[in-house]
């Protein structure tokens, strides 16, 4: 099932984490340090929040996320057809691996469409994980985002 998916950038994981659980009625389906997501059923939300003091209380990037590569696949071919500029990633981000593609919207807002290949407990070996340095969209779509999905 495809869902919006939203990534905030909050000041206090745990005081963010407290208060979404009680908005939404639902406790996080992923927590490690500086990092949660939420994925919930109605709305048909993945909700992250990223630790991150600095850019507290901004948007991080938004995204779509869906059940396989295919769709991936799929994503990109679509975008790049309607001449959208696409970034294609693999790899290692926010404790799985993940395929996906970048685009920015006219204002420069990052989305992603994206498919999670694994869970993972810490970063996986092999793969450089972009939550460790503090990034998400690669540097050539946007440079200004902190965080990671």
């Amino acid at each position: 099932m495809p869902r919006v998916q939203l990534a905030l950038n909050v000041t206090d994981i745990d005081t963010a984490v407290d208060f979404y659980t009680k908005l939404f009625g639902t406790p996080p389906a992923k927590r490690r340090p500086g990092y949660a997501n939420f994925a919930i059923d109605e709305p048909a939300l993945k909700l992250v929040l990223i630790e991150n003091a600095a850019a507290a209380g901004t948007m991080n990037h938004l995204g779509i996320e869906v059940s396989s590569t295919a769709e991936v696949e799929a994503a990109t071919r679509r975008l790049s057809d309607e001449g959208l500029d696409t970034a294609p990633e693999s790899g290692a981000c926010c404790y799985a691996m993940q395929e996906k593609v970048w685009v920015n919207d006219p204002d420069g807002a990052p989305w992603e469409v994206y498919t999670v290949i694994a869970d993972a407990d810490a970063p996986i070996d092999n793969a450089p994980d972009r939550c460790a340095d503090g990034t998400c969209a690669p540097a050539p779509l946007n440079a200004e985002i902190s965080g990671c999905c």
